[in-house]
């Protein structure tokens, strides 16, 4: 038998999710960790993950904390 099979989701009602496999917001949650982003405080914050995340995701990358480069004004060499 497969690790996980017949095991359901953790969470708590009043939690809310976001299932990015079926696109849908879920109180609880209904789907495996996998596929879904939160927990959120609101069912309207979890209907708003995708763009929660790509705004998230466009300021880590302009983010200097996160770059693999020298840090800037490192005037070594």
């Amino acid at each position: 038998m497969a690790l996980g099979f017949g095991r359901k989701p953790t969470g708590k009602p009043g939690e809310w999710f976001y299932c990015i496999k079926h696109a849908k917001v879920e109180e609880g949650p209904e789907c495996p960790a996998k596929d879904r982003l939160g927990p959120y405080a609101t069912r309207e914050e979890a209907a708003r993950a995708l763009e929660t995340a790509d705004e998230r995701n466009r300021e880590w990358r302009s983010d200097p904390r996160w770059s693999d480069g020298p840090p800037a004004g490192d005037d070594q060499g």
